[in-house]
């Protein structure tokens, strides 16, 4: 029999609360994060972002991280999101256990090599950034913070990554290559990647309106989440309370453009498909899709036509992007701490500015938090670029 993976302990932190308290509170209270720029150093003021209110010098402080050590924003932002994870899972002492950490992330020190760039030219007095610019370099820096983790390996699938490393903690907890694992990943804004996506021309210059008729992009945001994943023996044999569980995951990758999904959205569809039937259950008994609801023309419009076609009557769907922004590599693990939180209260998120439905669509997305039945199984979707795509589901336990 495969071994159910549970998790024990979950930290988020993003663009509307620093944990999972104010996460629920701003979620509850339909109150968005998303602004104008206040700490990012970009020409673009005119686009709205979901920013972590706290500027670097804030985080360092609450971390108690010295001025003079070189530290990324995204590790900044990881951190605390780790230890709230930790903490609830009761992992302040990991001795004797193989933990492993897993995070997602893309931009990695970007954010600080753009600012360090005229110095990498001209001296070297700050080329400690140049070696964090890396990706993995975010995981490490997160892993010699906390210490205690035996094993750590970063995935880099754009938007799916951190979807990605909850996969991949689920199969090493099965094949019995980890007691634990820490999985989720980190993202924090930069130059790099407003400027990126802004030559994509997907960014809406207002606030973003996924699965509305009249939607026009993305709002970028930032953010962390990571999940405690162990299994259920584990679990009890440690006296710990799972929140949830792991109960299905699929990823597959369409590969039809570097950016867009196909224009039948097969690979959403499959990964849902396939994400259900791992689960052991029918379309039938998913009672809410956390939808990776971007805002962009191409993908509301594809993830919704993949939900009807795996669905027929689509259940309650929304998307959260309106609330924190796009967190990209964040968004698979944040997101997938939403549905637990969705689970564990009995509630469905809102979909934030929604006015019209799309005309090829079926359905409207949630505008009401109380939901038609009890929230025990949610499917959760993040997709990347390249087609990438991923899907899990949520389950409530027993």
């Amino acid at each position: 029999m495969e071994k159910e993976i549970h998790i024990t302990g979950v930290g988020m932190i993003s663009a509307i609360g620093d944990d999972k308290a104010s996460t629920l509170d701003a979620l509850r209270n339909l109150r968005s994060g998303v602004e104008p720029v206040r700490y990012l150093n970009t020409t673009h003021t005119n686009l709205p972002v979901g920013e972590i209110k706290h500027s670097n010098d804030e985080l360092r402080e609450m971390l108690r991280v010295p001025s003079s050590e070189a530290f990324i924003r995204s590790s900044l932002l990881g951190i605390p999101a780790v230890l709230e994870a930790l903490q609830q899972a009761h992992l302040e002492n990991r001795s004797g256990l193989r933990v492993a950490l897993l995070s997602g992330i893309t931009v990695g020190g970007m954010d600080m090599a753009e600012m360090k760039y005229m110095d990498f030219l001209n001296n070297d007095t700050q080329n400690d950034y140049i070696a964090l610019n890396d990706c993995g370099a975010c995981t490490e820096q997160i892993a010699d913070y906390i210490g205690g983790f035996g094993m750590v390996s970063t995935i880099v699938t754009a938007c799916s990554s951190s979807a990605n490393t909850l996969m991949m903690g689920a199969d090493m907890l099965k094949q019995g290559k980890a007691d634990i694992v820490v999985a989720g990943g980190t993202e924090c804004l930069s130059r790099y990647h407003v400027n990126g996506f802004n030559t994509l021309m997907i960014l809406d210059s207002g606030l973003c309106k996924p699965f509305d008729r009249d939607r026009a992009g993305i709002n970028l945001g930032e953010g962390a989440g990571y999940l405690v994943l162990e299994t259920a023996e584990s679990a009890r044999q440690r006296g710990v309370k799972p929140v949830g569980r792991l109960s299905g995951y699929c990823n597959v990758c369409d590969a039809y453009h570097p950016t867009a999904t196909s224009p039948e959205g097969l690979g959403p569809y499959l990964a849902m498909k396939g994400a259900v039937e791992n689960a052991g259950l029918q379309p039938e008994n998913i009672d809410f899709i956390n939808a990776h609801g971007t805002g962009t023309p191409n993908n509301d419009l594809t993830e919704g036509l993949g939900a009807m076609r795996l669905f027929g009557d689509v259940p309650p769907i929304s998307s959260i992007k309106a609330f924190t922004g796009h967190t990209t590599s964040a968004a698979g693990s944040f997101e997938a701490a939403v549905s637990l939180l969705a689970i564990e209260h009995n509630f469905l998120p809102v979909n934030l500015n929604f006015r019209n439905r799309i005309e090829e669509h079926t359905f409207t997305p949630v505008t009401d938090p109380t939901p038609p039945r009890p929230v025990r199984h949610v499917l959760s979707s993040s997709f990347g670029f390249g087609g990438n795509d991923s899907a899990i589901v949520l389950s409530k336990v027993c």
